[in-house]
This record gives C-alpha cells, sequence and structure tokens, in this order.
C-alpha cells in the first residue's frame, strides 16, 4: 500500500519527466499539493516529506488547520485556488500567499483593499472560464482583457498569471494551449493549469504551476 509520500515522489517524477520532455527545466513547474477535505493528520507526512506548497478551495476550511501547521513550518506556501466571496477577502489576505481565482472586478477590488490594509504581497492570477460554462467560475475569454487592465492599471494588483480549469468533457490541451495564448497576449509569465488527470499535458503546453491532489493524498471520500 503506497503512502503519501510515495506518491508525493511519483508525481514529482513524473512532473520533471514532463518538463525535460518539453524541453523545460524542472524547477520551472511548481506543484501545488490541493490538500482541500484532508486534515491536519493527513498532510502531516507531507509537510515532512518536503512539499511546502499546498492548495486549498475555501477560507473556512483552510483556517481551521493550517495557522497550527504554519507554526511547525513557516516556510510553507499556501494557495487559495477556489472561488472568494468578497466578505472573505480579509482572512483570505491574512491566511493565504496566493489567490488563483480572481475572476470579477468586485473580487479585484476586495483583494486589493485588504492587501494594502494588511501591507501584505500575494501572488495573484486571474481565472478564465475558457469553456464558457455557466456553472463555474472565471470570467469570460472575451472580458479578460478588461480584467486584467482594470487589474494592473487601477488597482495595481500584482497579477502574475492565468488559470483554468477545462470543461470535464473537453480535450484539455485546447483549454490549456488557449490559456497560454491568452497570457503571452497580456505578458503574464505563469499559467496554472493541470490537475491530477492531466498535469502532463498542462506542463507540454506551458504551465508553471499544477495542481495535484487525489494523486498524492488519494480520493476523497
Amino acid at each position: 500500500m503506497s503512502t503519501a509520500p510515495d506518491r508525493l515522489a511519483e508525481v514529482q517524477a513524473r512532473i520533471a519527466a514532463a518538463a525535460r520532455e518539453a524541453r523545460r527545466e524542472p524547477a520551472s513547474v511548481h506543484l501545488v499539493a490541493v490538500s482541500k477535505t484532508f486534515g491536519a493528520e493527513e498532510i502531516l507526512p507531507v509537510l515532512e516529506a518536503g512539499q511546502h506548497v499546498f492548495g486549498e478551495n475555501r477560507v473556512q476550511e483552510a483556517h481551521g488547520k493550517w495557522p497550527a501547521l504554519r507554526e511547525r513550518f513557516p516556510d510553507l506556501e499556501l494557495h487559495l485556488i477556489g472561488p472568494l466571496q468578497s466578505n472573505k477577502a480579509r482572512e483570505a489576505v491574512a491566511l493565504f500567499d496566493a489567490f488563483h481565482a480572481i475572476d470579477r472586478p468586485k473580487i479585484a477590488e476586495a483583494i486589493a483593499g485588504e492587501m494594502a490594509r494588511q501591507n501584505k504581497a500575494m501572488k495573484l492570477f486571474i481565472q478564465v472560464n475558457t469553456g464558457e460554462e455557466p456553472q463555474k467560475a472565471g470570467v469570460l475569454p472575451k472580458e479578460a482583457e478588461a480584467l486584467v487592465r482594470l487589474c494592473r492599471e487601477q488597482l495595481k494588483l500584482p497579477v502574475c498569471g492565468l488559470m483554468c480549469i477545462p470543461p470535464v468533457d473537453d480535450e484539455a490541451a485546447l483549454h490549456f494551449a488557449f490559456l497560454a495564448k491568452l497570457a503571452r497576449e497580456f505578458d503574464l509569465p505563469e499559467l496554472s493549469m493541470g490537475m491530477s488527470a492531466d498535469f502532463e499535458t498542462a506542463i507540454a503546453l506551458g504551465a508553471t504551476y499544477v495542481r495535484v491532489g487525489s494523486q498524492i493524498f488519494g480520493h476523497r471520500g
């Protein structure tokens, strides 16, 4: 029976192999271990194995487990990868080091206000709804440029990249290639794309952050 550290090592090896296959430096791809729904006791072995970048979907859940873990591992990096309600912006900025899902002006404004109030820098991504799915978060592709411009020019937010979650039934590569094209047009260096089922494809198409959960922690109950 494999353990979470075993599975982590396997994912790290696959990331490095995919990067080399794409003629990229393995260090150019950052692994975000998605720990949503898993408790501190399940996260701890992965931290002890040397993984220090983690992703959570919900502010409240993360608040219940990460402050104590951060005391033991002060160099860990916590990424909020799920959508955010503007009334949770204060907690989100206080707890997280990065946010992958800016998707509308109201959230951008709330994050900008809290970063200024808390005097805290964050790594920020704009989520693009590349499949234009009505039930999914993310700015529509045709509105992405305006949101990038608002963040950069008016709010002075240090947006570094784009994020997407392809539709389940679509060919993921098409969405990754499209997101990479948008990022080049907007002169954004980072791409948060690729999850457990398709992170190697994402790396081939330029991902700099891949978000992998079940391949490390196992399937959620």
